[in-house]
C-alpha cells in the first residue's frame, strides 16, 4: 500500500497547489480586477511599457492566463492594438517565471503566516476587497504548503527503481517529456504548477538538467494553449493574439530541445541547487523570448492574421460577454444584462418587420425576420453558457438572483423571436403570397395590438435594466389590457364574419392566429416584471379564490338574499 499512498498524497499535494493558485487569482480579481484591467487598458504608449504591465498584471493575478483573456477581450474590443496586446503577453510570460521564482524560496513560517492572516482578513472583512484579500492570502499560503508537501512526498522516491527508469526514459527521449509536460498544463489549467513540480522533483535529485530542460519548455507551451481555448468566443483578434503566443513559445520549446545539452551545462557551471536550475530555466526561456520576439509584434500579428482572418460579414456574435470578467461577478454579470437587453434591441427589430410585412405586404421585410432570429438563438446560448460559466464562482444571495433574472429574460426573448418567425412572419408570407387584405378595421385592430407589444417590449428592458417595481406593476397591467383587445378584436372579427365581410373570411384564420400569437408575445414580455413584484409581496402566486373562500362567498351572499 505504500506506493499507492504515496501517488495519492503527490495527488493531493498537487491538487492543493492548483487550488491555491486558483484562490490567489480569484482574490485578486475580486479585490483589485477593475484597477488591473485599468492598468493593462494605458499600457499601450510603447512595446517595453506593455511588456512591463503584463509582468505585473501576471504578478499580481498569478496567472498568464487570465492576462491573455483580459488582454484579449481589450484587442477584441479596439482597447488596445494588436502588437501592443502581444508585447503584453511576452511580459506576461516573464511575469509567471517571476512568480515561480518568488515562490521556490523555503521560508515555512510565511505558509503559515499566509493561511492565518488570509483566514483572519476574509472573516473579518464584510466588503467584497478584503474578502478578496484574504482569499488571495490564503491562497498563497496553501501554495506554499503545497509545495512543502510535494518535497516531502518525492524525497521516499528517490529510491524507487521504476521512477528512476521513467525519468530515464525521459531523458532518452526529451520530446517526449516535452509533450508530457505540455499535457499537464493542459490538464491543471497552469504552466506555474507543473514548473514547480520540476522544480520539486529537480530538487529531490529524481530529474536531471536535460529532461528538466525538455519539462519547462513543455509547460510553456502548454501553458500557452489553455489561453488560446480560454479566448475562443472572445473572437478572431483576441485569438489571433493568443495563437501568436503559442506560435512564440513553440519556437522558444524547439530551441530549447535542439540546445539542450549545451544548455544543461551552462546551466550545471551557473547554479548549483538542481531546483534552483529549473527556475533559473523558467526564468531564461521568458526572457530571451521577450529580448528575441518583442521587436518583431509586426511580422508576428500578421502571421497570426493570415492564419485566422476575420469572418464574412453577417456573422453576428456576443459584443460584450467579457471572459476576463468572470472573476469579478459584479461587472460579469452587468456585461451579460448588457447583452441580454441586446437580444431585446434584436427582438424589437424583428416586431417592427413583422408588422411591416403583415400591414404593408413587404415580403423583404418577413424575410428579414428570419435572417435575424438565427443570431437571437446564438446570442442566448452565448448567455446562457457565459451564465452558468459564472455561477461556479462564489456568488451571494444577490448575485445569483440577478443571474436567474437574466437567463429567464433571455430565455424567454428567444422564445419570442421563435413566435415572430414561425408564427407571425410566416402569417405575413402566407397572405402576401396569396394575395390577401385584412378588412380596414381587423388591420387597424392587429396594428394596435402590435404597437402596445412593441411598446410593453421597450418597457420590460427597462423594468430588466432598473428593477423598478412601479414600471414592473405597470407593465403586469398592460398584460390586462392586451388580453382585453385581444378579445375584443376576436369578438369583433366573428362580426365581421356573421355579417359576410369578404375581408374577414378570407383572412380569418390569420386575423385569430395572430391575435392568439401576439397574447403569448406579452406573457413572454411580462414575465420579466414577476420576480421582481414576488420580492416585495405584490404579485399573488394565483389569480384564483381558493375553493374555500369561494364557498364562503357564495353562502354569504345566500344568506343575505
Amino acid at each position: 500500500m505504500t506506493p499507492t499512498v504515496q501517488f495519492i498524497d503527490l495527488l493531493a499535494a498537487a491538487a492543493l497547489l492548483l487550488w491555491g493558485l486558483r484562490l490567489i487569482r480569484t482574490g485578486v480579481m475580486r479585490a483589485f480586477g477593475a484597477r488591473i484591467r485599468q492598468w493593462i487598458a494605458g499600457a499601450t504608449r510603447n512595446r517595453v511599457t506593455a511588456a512591463l504591465w503584463g509582468m505585473l498584471a501576471t504578478l499580481g493575478l498569478q496567472s498568464s492566463t487570465a492576462t491573455a483573456v483580459i488582454t484579449g477581450s481589450f484587442a477584441a474590443r479596439g482597447i488596445m492594438t494588436v502588437p501592443m496586446a502581444q508585447a503584453v503577453m511576452l511580459g506576461a510570460n516573464l511575469g509567471t517565471a517571476l512568480v515561480a521564482a518568488i515562490l521556490s524560496v523555503d521560508v515555512h513560517w510565511i505558509a503559515s503566516l499566509c493561511i492565518l492572516a488570509g483566514v483572519a482578513t476574509f472573516s473579518a472583512s464584510q466588503a467584497t476587497r478584503g474578502r478578496g484579500v484574504g482569499r488571495a492570502l490564503l491562497g498563497l499560503g496553501l501554495m506554499l504548503l503545497a509545495l512543502r508537501l510535494l518535497g516531502e512526498v518525492t524525497a521516499p522516491l528517490q529510491q524507487s527503481q521504476t521512477l528512476a527508469l521513467v525519468i530515464a526514459g525521459l531523458a532518452e527521449a526529451p520530446v517526449v517529456a516535452a509533450l508530457l509536460a505540455a499535457g499537464l498544463a493542459v490538464l491543471s489549467a497552469s504552466s506555474l504548477a507543473v514548473v514547480l513540480l520540476v522544480m520539486v522533483l529537480a530538487g529531490g535529485g529524481l530529474i536531471d538538467t536535460v529532461p528538466a530542460l525538455a519539462l519547462v519548455a513543455g509547460a510553456n507551451v502548454g501553458g500557452a494553449v489553455t489561453p488560446w481555448l480560454a479566448v475562443v468566443a472572445e473572437g478572431p483578434v483576441a485569438r489571433r493574439i493568443t495563437l501568436g503566443n503559442l506560435a512564440v513559445r513553440l519556437v522558444g520549446a524547439a530551441l530549447v530541445l535542439l540546445l539542450a545539452s549545451p544548455l544543461a551545462i551552462l546551466l550545471n557551471e551557473a547554479v548549483a541547487d538542481p531546483g534552483l536550475r529549473v527556475i533559473a530555466a523558467h526564468l531564461g526561456f521568458s526572457a530571451a523570448l521577450l529580448v528575441l520576439f518583442l521587436p518583431f509584434m509586426g511580422p508576428l500579428c500578421r502571421m497570426a492574421e493570415h492564419f485566422l482572418p476575420d469572418p464574412p460579414e453577417g456573422v453576428r456574435g456576443a459584443a460584450f460577454l467579457d471572459e476576463s470578467l468572470l472573476d469579478t461577478p459584479a461587472m460579469a454579470l452587468a456585461v451579460a444584462a448588457r447583452e441580454t437587453l441586446r437580444v431585446g434591441d434584436i427582438v424589437g427589430t424583428m416586431l417592427e418587420r413583422s408588422r411591416q410585412a403583415l400591414l404593408a405586404n413587404d415580403e423583404q421585410a418577413a424575410q428579414e425576420v428570419a435572417r435575424l432570429e438565427p443570431d437571437i438563438d446564438r446570442l442566448t446560448e452565448a448567455i446562457k453558457l457565459y451564465v452558468t460559466r459564472l455561477s461556479r464562482a462564489e456568488l451571494d444571495e444577490d448575485d445569483v438572483r440577478r443571474a436567474t433574472e437574466i437567463t429567464s429574460f433571455a430565455i424567454n426573448l428567444e422564445h419570442m423571436g421563435d413566435i415572430i418567425e414561425t408564427g407571425l412572419a410566416d402569417a405575413a408570407l402566407k397572405k402576401i403570397r396569396k394575395r390577401l387584405a385584412f378588412s380596414a378595421e381587423g388591420g387597424a385592430e392587429l396594428a394596435e395590438v402590435h404597437d402596445r407589444t412593441m411598446a410593453n417590449l421597450r418597457l420590460a428592458q427597462a423594468v430588466f435594466l432598473g428593477r423598478d417595481a412601479d414600471l414592473a406593476r405597470q407593465l403586469v397591467e398592460s398584460k390586462v389590457e392586451i388580453r382585453r383587445l385581444e378579445a375584443l378584436s376576436a369578438e369583433r372579427h366573428l362580426g365581421r364574419l356573421r355579417a359576410g365581410r369578404p375581408e374577414a373570411m378570407e383572412t380569418s384564420t390569420i386575423h385569430l392566429d395572430l391575435l392568439r400569437d401576439l397574447k403569448r408575445l406579452n406573457a413572454h414580455v411580462t414575465s420579466v416584471a414577476h420576480p421582481i413584484l414576488t420580492e416585495i409581496g405584490a404579485l399573488r402566486e394565483s389569480r384564483m379564490r381558493s375553493g374555500t373562500a369561494s364557498r364562503s362567498l357564495r353562502e354569504t351572499a345566500g344568506t343575505e338574499t
